[in-house]
């Protein structure tokens, strides 16, 4: 199983990123999809995610500013970020769990300057 994750850079506050995340090894289209993030000195955290269905979940901070999607024929997943704040800044983890097991891409870095 491999997830890589690109997209990430430096933006200013109120800027956008488009994060992708391109998945082998599993049946990527039946699979729920997840974007967390982690940034310097905290924990972890879910920022959104995506079912087989389609179905969303975003955390509260995010709602209406990012937008989680998927295109099972490319196996991707992707994760656009609009209005950008410095608080965004972290490094993007997508993740997947995948027959008992769980899976982390590389982590693509978003810096948010004010």
């Amino acid at each position: 199983v491999q997830l890589q994750a690109f997209g990430g850079g430096l933006v200013q506050a109120g800027g956008s990123l488009r994060l992708s995340c391109k998945a082998s090894g599993i049946n990527f289209s039946i699979n729920t999809m997840n974007w967390y993030r982690q940034a310097p000195g905290k924990q972890r955290e879910l920022v959104a995610n995506i079912t087989s269905g389609s179905s969303t979940n975003y955390l509260d901070s995010v709602k209406g500013r990012f937008t989680i999607s998927r295109d099972n024929i490319r196996r991707t997943m992707f994760l656009q970020m609009n209005n950008l704040e410095p608080d965004d800044t972290a490094v993007y983890y997508c993740n997947v769990w995948w027959r008992g097991r769980n899976y982390w891409g590389q982590g693509t870095l978003v810096t948010v300057s004010s």
